[in-house]
């Protein structure tokens, strides 16, 4: 197995040009003549571009190349203005280097790092009037170069080896880990659902005890993590059951399908000679002067898996608990709610609960949902206080989450702080006393445990606003029992 991992980086500007990276605007309102490839026009090379690759390559445990260049890489696509890519081919910046990954039983599985290298995007195809989307069967096409020239990193893996029918797991957790560690750096949000982050699975099969690689797969973009482990999976069962029975794989670029996890073929597969590489006549190389690399180095946060390591010992979670936190996508949920003032064990349990419901019943991501940790805090403080219990706490988050404000906005607008006042508790007892009396006499003949239904009516009378905690002490000395 291989994985090309191309990550957008979040400059402001492109690749080799001053074009705007904003996102949704007019379709071709963010080129010029260098984007476009018209004929006189220079390219020159993003700065910024150069440094977040060198960070990411860093963070990689590459090599950092003292001289490297661009090259061309030529192919035609209606989507590519210039009939090339401007890319690097045997001389990437960074190379050599690993990520080691967490298997979800805590294996720590090390994946070969080949080179990371820079490179522009294509713009958009819209192919119109088809059934499917793509070109065949379409009426006609449509073209936004707005995305052309937008800065990529690809970051190529080593054949990965050794993973057996761990293989797709291995997959998914290189890709989470990767997109870990490209949000830790600031390069990129890596929001792989909108494209920023997206991943190629090529995957060939030979049989066992032999060491020629077979004819390999590839499955272009695909942008989620399940959907990484699921094309994986796939290509492995249609390799196998294709070798089986006596055929022969076909060296071809494939489709992955969300809907039912399937890959279709695409394309004969290049190989590099057929994109006829050259070096790029237009571009000075790229020399990065060892002291700048060094300042790069040293300023470079924590990796992800020694945070989580980290944050594991601080909040006394067990490595099954960090786990699904991490899959949850609530780490960073879960330290920003700290910094905001929540107990970590009070953060971890409304992210994980009452917002992780929320938004596996959406279908959203954790990150999506219209609440902010400090709201979340704000919601723990006033648990914390007493002015709202576990019950109203879930009601003044579902306010929020519908848009009616902030906690203490939700708790106005809804009445929903917890009844303290004594006397209400008092007579709110004294009437559920009175309404219960073969329970009020069990309690008084020793059953204490039977509070708990003079409580629950209490909570009812209320609804729910009561401090059950105080309610049970109430009952207990109203009846002159010992808690």
């Amino acid at each position: 197995m291989g994985l090309e991992v191309h990550v957008e980086l979040g400059t402001k500007t492109k690749m080799f040009c001053g074009c705007s990276t904003e996102l949704k605007q007019d379709a071709n309102s963010q080129t010029c003549p260098v984007c476009l490839g018209l004929p006189g026009a220079l390219p020159v090379v993003n700065e910024i571009g150069v440094e977040s690759a060198i960070k990411i390559g860093l963070a990689l445990h590459c090599e950092i190349a003292e001289w490297c260049r661009f090259a061309r890489k030529n192919y035609f696509y209606p989507d590519m203005p210039k009939n090339f890519q401007t890319s690097q081919y045997d001389e990437p910046i960074a190379f050599n280097g690993y990520l080691d990954v967490q298997l979800e039983d805590g294996e720590i599985f090390r994946v070969e790092i080949e080179r990371a290298h820079m490179e522009e995007d294509t713009g958009k195809s819209t192919h119109v009037g088809g059934a499917t989307g793509r070109i065949h069967g379409a009426s006609h096409s449509l073209l936004d170069y707005n995305r052309a020239g937008i800065p990529l990193i690809e970051i190529v893996t080593k054949p990965i080896e050794g993973a057996g029918a761990r293989a797709p797991e291995v997959a998914k957790a290189y890709v989470a880990e990767l997109r870990e560690l490209i949000k830790a750096l600031g390069v990129s949000e890596a929001r792989m659902e909108m494209g920023q982050m997206r991943c190629d699975v090529n995957l060939s099969l030979r049989p066992n005890g032999t060491e020629k690689f077979g004819t390999r797969s590839e499955t272009k973009n695909v942008n989620s993590l399940r959907s990484v482990e699921r094309a994986a999976r796939f290509e492995i069962q249609r390799h196998a059951a294709v070798l089986s029975s006596g055929g022969t794989i076909v060296q071809e670029t494939r489709h992955f399908h969300e809907e039912d996890g399937s890959t279709t073929a695409g394309r004969i597969k290049d190989n590099a000679e057929d994109y006829r590489y050259f070096p790029e006549p237009d571009l000075v190389p790229v020399a990065p002067a060892r002291d700048w690399v060094e300042e790069l180095r040293k300023g470079l946060p924590e990796l992800p898996r020694l945070r989580r390591a980290r944050l594991k010992e601080e909040w006394g979670v067990s490595e099954h608990d960090m786990q699904s936190i991490l899959n949850a996508g609530a780490v960073d949920l879960i330290v920003a709610t700290i910094e905001a003032g929540a107990p970590a064990d009070q953060a971890r349990k409304w992210w994980m609960g009452e917002l992780a419901r929320n938004a596996n019943e959406t279908g959203r991501g954790l990150d999506e949902l219209p609440i902010t940790p400090a709201q979340v805090a704000r919601v723990a403080a006033l648990v914390a206080k007493g002015d709202l219990n576990d019950k109203l706490a879930r009601q003044v988050i579902e306010g929020v989450l519908a848009g009616e404000g902030d906690p203490d906005t939700v708790v106005e607008k809804r009445g929903l702080k917890v009844v303290s006042d004594e006397g209400a508790l008092s007579t709110a007892v004294d009437e559920a006393i009175a309404g219960n009396a073969a329970i009020a006499d069990k309690i008084r003949g020793g059953k204490v445990a039977a509070a708990g239904a003079l409580v629950g009516a209490v909570m009812k009378a209320t609804r729910g606003q009561a401090d059950a905690a105080r309610v049970r002490e109430l009952i207990l000395e109203k009846l002159g029992v010992e808690g």
